[in-house]
């Protein structure tokens, strides 16, 4: 706005000169060669030099209102709206770029959660598998121990049922080679049966 008051001011005062000197020149063809000395010093001359200087001021008011100042005008509107426009177009796209880094934060920090809680995940899956094959394997080893427990108590008690026949045999057997004399089976079946208790008893 004080760009466009200078252009005008300047305007006008270049164009008052010039009406001036219009002015003068054209009192100087009107009184023709007669006339002597300064002619903007003649009174005479005065009220036909402010009439083409009122005219001319007047045209170059109007040339200088309605052509050269809208213009002038117009383009530094443009420059205005252009530099504003350029202003505007700054601040969004620093605003875009710290809406960018904003977004790219929060999602590096979901990122971060989402492993950590994924890890937390799988180690408790994988303590509850380990727990569950234990307590299994347990079970399992606890099946097999019983059952060898008691595979081997049927062993024992056929392995004690063959050394009391054995027993019962070799207490016959004896018997008879060293003293000759023949013992029931029945009677020998209740004597090693009597040192089967008694060894018991001491045990």
């Amino acid at each position: 706005m004080l760009f466009k008051t200078r252009i005008e001011k300047t305007g006008f005062t270049a164009l008052a000169a010039i009406s001036f000197i219009m002015g003068s020149q054209l009192s100087i063809a009107a009184g023709g060669s007669e006339t002597k000395g300064l002619p903007q010093l003649d009174i005479s001359t005065w009220p036909n030099q402010l009439l083409w200087l009122a005219a001319t001021f007047l045209m170059g008011y109007l040339l200088m209102a309605k052509v050269i100042a809208p213009r002038i005008g117009a383009v530094l509107n443009t420059r205005r709206h252009t530099i504003l426009n350029d202003l505007k177009r700054a601040k969004d796209a620093d605003s875009e770029a710290k809406q960018m880094k904003e977004d790219y934060e929060s999602a590096l920090e979901t990122a971060r959660n989402s492993a950590a809680e994924a890890a937390r995940k799988a180690m408790a899956e994988a303590k509850a598998n380990a727990e569950a094959a234990e307590v299994d394997l347990a079970a399992k080893l606890g099946k097999k121990t019983k059952a060898a427990e008691i595979k081997l108590s049927k062993l024992r008690d056929e392995a004690l049922a063959n050394i009391h026949d054995v027993a019962t045999e070799l207490t016959l057997d004896t018997v008879g080679s060293v003293t000759g004399m023949k013992v029931k089976k029945t009677d020998a079946d209740k004597a090693v049966k009597k040192v089967i208790q008694l060894s018991n008893q001491e045990a």
